[in-house]
C-alpha cells in the first residue's frame, strides 16, 4: 500500500493558508485587546470609552514608591494579567520582601470606564481586602489617563493611596497617552482645497512637460519648457495689453521735423507768367 503524499504545490497552498490564518488571528487579538476587560455593568458607552485605550492594551506599566518605612512596585496592565497574576489588572509588589506574594489592588474582570474629551478614568474593583483599614473592604485602583500628544505611552505615576477613611478607599494612578486625545479635524476651506489641487496640477504639468521635452523631443535650453512658443506669445500679448491699458503717455506719433509751423504749409496763390510770352 502506497503512502499518501500531498503534492508539492498542494503543500505550499496548505502552508500559505495556515500562515494567513495565524496572521488573521493575531490581528484580531491585537485589535480587540480591550475586550478582555469585563465591565461591572455592560454598556455601549463604557465599552466605547474603553476602546479608546486600545493602543495600551496588554502593555505593562510599572512605578516605584519608596519611603522610610515602605518600598513598593506597582504594576498596571490594561485588560491583561499583571506579572502573570491571574485576573489582576493592578498589583503591589513588596520590594523589601521579594518572596511575599504580590497583593492584588484591582481586577480587570471588574472594570468601569469613564471618559471625557481628553481623558479616561479606568477603575479596577474587587482587589484583595484591607487588613485593618477601610473596614476591611476590597481594594480599588483608579487609573487616570490624560491626553498628551507627545507621549504615545507615558510613565505610570502613583499619586496617592487614600485609606484613612471608613469606606471607599482607593489607589490613584496617573498615566499620559496620546491615545485619548481628541481627533484634530481639518479646517481647510474650499478655496484652499482648490488652490492645493491647482498647484498639484501645475507641478505635474511642469515636471511632466519638462521631462517629455528633454527626453522625448530632445529640446535644450528654454525650449525644454512645455509649450514654450505658446507661453511666449501669451506673454507678449499680455505685455501689449498691459501697455495699452496702463500706460498714460500720448500715443500719437511726433512730427519728424520740428520748427516748421503749419503756416508754412498753407498753399500760396499761383503766380501766372503769361505776360512774359512774346506777342
Amino acid at each position: 500500500m502506497k503512502a499518501f503524499r500531498i503534492p508539492r504545490r498542494g503543500s505550499i497552498l496548505v502552508w500559505t493558508f495556515m500562515i494567513q490564518l495565524v496572521f488573521c488571528w493575531s490581528v484580531v487579538f491585537a485589535t480587540d485587546g480591550t475586550k478582555a476587560c469585563k465591565l461591572q455593568s455592560e454598556s455601549d458607552s463604557e465599552r466605547k470609552v474603553l476602546s479608546r485605550l486600545e493602543p495600551l492594551a496588554n502593555i505593562e506599566f510599572a512605578a516605584d514608591v519608596t519611603d522610610d518605612k515602605e518600598s513598593y512596585t506597582y504594576v498596571f496592565k490594561l485588560c491583561g494579567d499583571a506579572r502573570n497574576v491571574t485576573g489582576a489588572g493592578v498589583i503591589q509588589i513588596d520590594k523589601k520582601d521579594t518572596k511575599k506574594k504580590p497583593k492584588v489592588i484591582g481586577l480587570y474582570n471588574s472594570t468601569r470606564a469613564l471618559g471625557g474629551s481628553d481623558w479616561v478614568m479606568l477603575i479596577y474593583n474587587d482587589g484583595e481586602p484591607y487588613d485593618s483599614h477601610c473596614s476591611s473592604e476590597k481594594r480599588k485602583a483608579i487609573i487616570m489617563i490624560s491626553c498628551n500628544r507627545n507621549a504615545n505611552m507615558g510613565k505610570l505615576e502613583v499619586v496617592l493611596e487614600d485609606r484613612n477613611r471608613s469606606s471607599e478607599c482607593f489607589y490613584l494612578f496617573e498615566l499620559d497617552s496620546s491615545g485619548v486625545c481628541p481627533v484634530i479635524e481639518s479646517h481647510l476651506s474650499t478655496g484652499s482645497i482648490i488652490l492645493i489641487i491647482g498647484f498639484c496640477l501645475l507641478a505635474v504639468y511642469l515636471i511632466g512637460g519638462f521631462l517629455y521635452q528633454r527626453l522625448i523631443v530632445g529640446a535644450k535650453g528654454m525650449e525644454q519648457f512645455p509649450n514654450y512658443a505658446f507661453w511666449v506669445e501669451v506673454g507678449n500679448l499680455s505685455s501689449d495689453g498691459c501697455d495699452f491699458v496702463c500706460r498714460s503717455r500720448n500715443r500719437e506719433e511726433a512730427p519728424a521735423y520740428r520748427g516748421v509751423t503749419t503756416d508754412a504749409l498753407v498753399e500760396e496763390p499761383e503766380e501766372r507768367d503769361d505776360h512774359l510770352l512774346p506777342m
